[in-house]
């Protein structure tokens, strides 16, 4: 696990050393363990190293043995044992122990057809000097991240965004169409970064860049994915089971002891366990309760730890904690990031990286299985649609509104249904509403300014999401979008790299994807009961019902803290002074919205949260001026 960087000078003038050794320097915290770089001409790449395997052998940046391929490499790649072993057969020789020597002799042996063959988490840049290319690759799920952008005299990528932006002459102006995505959806997807000329590489995506005419082209990686033919739901849960079991062993490997993140809920608990029957002593788990039990499910994680004989380690957050570390938290996404429960994330990381660097944690299966609120609301839209008309949705929607004003921020049924019926639309756009946890678009053009405002945020993405999307696999796709990869896996990287622990998220196989989107619905969500065949698959090993309890999340009470320990922060934010100068904002609406929620007559948690952490950052990086 590592941070990577890389710097094209057009010009064939600069000094690359202090540009590189600088960006280097800003992501000590993704490897505190080693680093280092190598420039050839006017290319530079550099990494920051969290040693996990090949400790002694693996360090970076890494040559063949002509020294005309180089790579920096960020991530595992978990299936780099089986590809050795297939290369060595083919009379191809190693050096090491690591895996990222495999995939310098897998480019050698089938050029950028290996992108494909790799199951892991990784972005890694991989010099050609044979090619005169450089290659940037990011894996199957967006797992790892990787941003770069082009000017008139660079071409820079890097793991996080602070190392391109130092080195560039000016700072970057805010895209507008990035703005209007990040108050939608509470963070900026891919491509997109809050930056004008600074884009993220999207999942299962590759960069092609000729090192002499400086052009750039993005390719998707293509995969051969097995087709399965079940005869019937037995053979679905083995197979799942199996497979299960089998991920969480490919990602045990490591030179280094290993932990796992135990919620208590389904998705760790099954992960934990499997993690404990592979292992020959006793494993570490480690959970976070929070001195607000309507949030705490430390109860449950003690319950599996007594049932697969871990040692556990149980984290209490209290509120002081959490706010105490707000600012370093949002501050490290390096652009706006509003999910509240990386405040948790860290803290549950933080306490880990004490003992251990590596932590499998259950991400990835609410995605993977069906295990979202949203996707049962999905299923009902078309059957609602066709039975009520428009114009009565419109006044269903208003009354409901009216007598059921949330006061405060709860998450119950009366906000799941309040979400519901505010995120219907008769033209398709009912999932990109459901997904959208900030600002609904009709508030959204009453608190930016005309000059920021754009109602067509979504016009990229037309052609990547299904139009009008109605089935499962419809709804899973629009999340590996979106969500995951924006939202998700976003958290858990930054999170974790700023403790310096890695994640590993068995969940997050490409292979158990393909056998669940080949699936029937039924299978994966019946009736109410989502994730129905992985918890049907492990059944058999937790206690009767344990894996039917619902699930708390990882959820902070951020609309009590405004109205309190961050009311002043808050009312700075949206001061007329801050307003008028940030140019971005309509001063009236959104201290109408701000005097709503402190006076407990509406509760705006989520959208104030979103601006909250909006302005943060804004002041942070341009200044109050």
């Amino acid at each position: 696990m590592c941070g990577i960087n890389g710097y094209i000078d057009k010009s064939r003038l600069k000094d690359l050393n202090p540009i590189i050794s600088r960006m280097n320097d800003l992501i000590f915290h993704r490897g505190p363990d080693d680093g280092g770089f190598l420039i050839e001409e006017n290319i530079a790449i550099g990494m920051r190293r969290l040693s996990i395997i090949d400790i002694k052998n693996g360090s970076q940046p890494m040559r063949n043995k002509a020294k005309n391929i180089s790579l920096v490499f960020n991530g595992e790649i978990y299936n780099y044992k089986n590809l050795k072993d297939k290369l060595i057969i083919q009379g191809i020789s190693f050096k090491t122990k690591s895996d990222t020597e495999v995939i310098i002799k897998l480019y050698e042996t089938y050029g950028t057809d290996s992108f494909s063959m790799l199951d892991g988490m990784f972005s890694f840049s991989l010099l050609d000097l044979i090619k005169k290319k450089v290659f940037i690759v990011r894996d199957f799920f967006g797992e790892k991240p990787l941003y770069y952008c082009q000017n008139n005299i660079s071409i820079i990528w890097a793991s996080e965004l602070k190392s391109i932006i130092s080195v560039l002459e000016n700072k970057p102006s805010i895209n507008k169409n990035s703005l209007n995505l990040y108050f939608r959806l509470t963070y900026v997807p891919a491509p997109y970064t809050i930056f004008d000329g600074i884009e993220k590489l999207e999942p299962n995506h590759y960069l092609s860049i000729d090192i002499i005419s400086n052009q750039i082209e993005k390719k998707a990686i293509e995969h051969n994915f097995k087709s399965y033919n079940f005869k019937n739901k037995n053979e679905i849960k083995n197979t799942i089971q199996e497979s299960v079991f089998d991920s969480v062993r490919s990602r045990s490997v490591s030179d280094v002891p290993l932990s796992t993140f135990l919620s208590g809920g389904v998705d760790s608990s099954i992960v934990s366990y499997c993690l404990a029957k592979n292992s020959n002593s006793k494993i570490d788990t480690f959970s976070i309760g929070f001195e607000n039990k309507s949030f705490d499910e430390s109860d449950k994680a003690k319950m599996v730890s007594d049932l697969i004989g871990s040692n556990h380690h149980s984290i209490i957050c209290s509120e002081k904690s959490i706010i105490d570390n707000v600012e370093e938290v949002l501050l490290n996404f390096d652009e706006p990031f509003a999910d509240s429960s990386a405040l948790a994330s860290y803290l549950v990381s933080k306490s880990t990286s004490k003992y251990f660097k590596v932590a499998l944690t259950g991400d990835g299966a609410d995605e993977v299985f069906g295990g979202y609120n949203k996707y049962l609301s999905g299923k009902i839209t078309t059957k609602y649609t066709n039975l009520v008309p428009q114009v009565i949705h419109y006044k269903i929607k208003r009354i409901y509104n009216k007598l059921f004003s949330l006061t405060s921020d709860q998450r119950g049924l009366k906000y799941q249904i309040k979400k519901y019926l505010n995120a219907i639309d008769y033209n398709g756009k009912t999932y990109l509403n459901l997904i959208s946890l900030g600002f609904d678009q009709s508030t959204l053009s009453k608190i930016l300014s005309d000059d920021f405002l754009n109602t067509e945020e979504w016009s990229y993405y037309k052609t990547k999401i299904p139009n009008n999307p109605k089935s499962l696999n419809d709804f899973k796709k629009i999340d590996s979008i979106f969500s995951l990869d924006g939202d998700l896996l976003t958290k858990v990287d930054r999170t974790s790299m700023l403790s310096s622990i890695e994640c590993r998220a068995p969940f997050l196989n490409k292979e158990l994807w393909n056998l669940t989107l080949q699936l029937k619905e039924k299978y994966l969500i019946k009736g109410l009961d989502k994730k129905h065949i992985l918890k049907e698959s492990f059944r058999e090993f937790f206690p009767d019902k344990f894996l039917d309890f619902p699930k708390k999340g990882f959820g902070v009470p951020v609309g009590d803290w405004l109205r309190t320990v961050f009311k002043n922060e808050l009312l700075y934010y949206s001061s007329k002074k801050i307003i008028e100068t940030q140019k971005i904002f309509n001063y009236l609406y959104i201290n109408k919205l701000i005097n709503l929620h402190i006076g407990r007559k509406c509760d705006y948690s989520f959208q104030l949260w979103t601006f909250f952490c909006f302005q943060k950052w804004y002041l942070d990086f341009y200044g109050s001026k």
